[in-house]
C-alpha cells in the first residue's frame, strides 16, 4: 500500500470540480451549481523491532460534498440562489418547539409553586 498514492488521490478528488458543477443554459439562463466540499486525508506506517520484523501502514481519506446553492446568470445579471436545507429547517423548528415547552413548564410550576 503505497501511502502517498492514497494522498495524491485524496488531493485530486477536492478540485474546483466538485465544487462548481457543469453550467446548465436552458431559454437563456444559465445556472451553475455550486456545492460545499471538506475533505481530508491521513496516512501512518509501522515497523516493529521483535522477532516477527512486521511492518505494517495504512492511508485514508473522506470527502463530504453538500449542495451550497446555484449562481443564476440572465445576460449581465448574476445573482445567487442558496440551497435549503429542508432537514436542518425542520431539525432546527424541533428544538425551538422543545425549548419554548420546557420553558413555558418551568413557568407553570413556578406560578404554582410545585
Amino acid at each position: 500500500m503505497d501511502v502517498q498514492a492514497i494522498l495524491s488521490q485524496a488531493r485530486d478528488a477536492m478540485t474546483v470540480n466538485r465544487v462548481f458543477g457543469q453550467p446548465i443554459e436552458k431559454n437563456g439562463l444559465t445556472i451553475v451549481p455550486v456545492a460545499r466540499v471538506m475533505g481530508g486525508g491521513g496516512g501512518g506506517a509501522g515497523r516493529s523491532t521483535g522477532e516477527s520484523g512486521a511492518t505494517g501502514g495504512g492511508a485514508g481519506y473522506g470527502l463530504v460534498a453538500e449542495p451550497a446553492g446555484v449562481y443564476v446568470i440572465k445576460g449581465d445579471d448574476v445573482s445567487w440562489q442558496p440551497a435549503i436545507n429542508v432537514n436542518r429547517v425542520i431539525l432546527g423548528g424541533q428544538i425551538v418547539a422543545v425549548v419554548l415547552i420546557l420553558a413555558i413548564r418551568a413557568i407553570v410550576r413556578a406560578r404554582h409553586g410545585d
